[in-house]
């Protein structure tokens, strides 16, 4: 379970404070598909980053999976997000120096994963590319690409997915075919996906969208 009090973001802009994310209180229930929609520059990706931990709430706390994240120390927060959380990003950030199941491979040769090599194999057998571990990213499709990094964050079986418009650098029958593979993931591993999308059509896919404008927000319900 992830639960957000009372957060807020606000920066400086100009001299003059700058409320990015209005106080928040929302809980997000293990296994839900979480959508979070919106216009550009109405809070989403500062959502996003906030639950990571990978910036700090400027009122608040964020308890993940239990742990009251906005206490920890950077090398407490790096080793929670090894463990219990997967990035997907809009641009895949696979490493282009190595092929794709080399990428696979490096969150679980961080975390010490024993079988490794096994493992990445059947995650791209998983995401339908067996036959292309060893090829680079830029031997890829970008919908290729995107599958690698779905594959990647699946690693170390994270209970919990953040996905950053995963589908935004992708055609419409790609983005579909990455959608799906989420909603799998989401459906038989019960993993916790908050997707961030300006795709309404996607969003209708979620159990709940989280609707985000000017920094304030709207939860609703989603009819399956």
């Amino acid at each position: 379970m992830i639960k957000l009090s009372g957060v807020s973001k606000t920066v400086q802009s100009g001299g003059e404070p700058l409320t990015i994310l209005h106080p928040l209180d929302l809980t997000i229930s293990s296994g839900q598909f979480l959508s979070v929609v919106g216009p550009s520059g109405s809070g989403k990706s500062t959502l996003l980053g906030l639950i990571a931990g990978l910036d700090v709430p400027s009122t608040g706390s964020i308890e993940v999976d239990g742990i009251e994240i906005t206490s920890l120390k950077e090398d407490d927060l790096a080793r929670l997000r090894g463990k219990k959380i997967g990035f997907i990003f809009q641009f895949f950030h696979l490493i282009p120096s190595l092929s794709a199941i080399e990428n696979i491979l490096v969150p679980l040769e961080i975390e010490g994963v024993s079988n490794a090599s096994k493992k990445a194999l059947l995650l791209l057998k998983d995401v339908g590319l067996a036959d292309r571990g060893h090829h680079y990213p830029s031997q890829l499709s970008g919908g290729e690409q995107q599958r690698v990094a779905i594959a990647r964050a699946l690693a170390n079986d994270p209970p919990i997915i953040l996905a950053d418009e995963p589908t935004g650098n992708l055609d419409s029958a790609s983005g579909r075919h990455i959608v799906d593979l989420l909603s799998e993931v989401n459906k038989n591993r019960g993993t916790t996906l908050i997707l961030v999308t300006h795709d309404m059509a996607l969003a209708d896919r979620s159990d709940v969208m989280l609707l985000m404008r000017d920094g304030k927000t709207n939860k609703v319900g989603v009819s399956a």
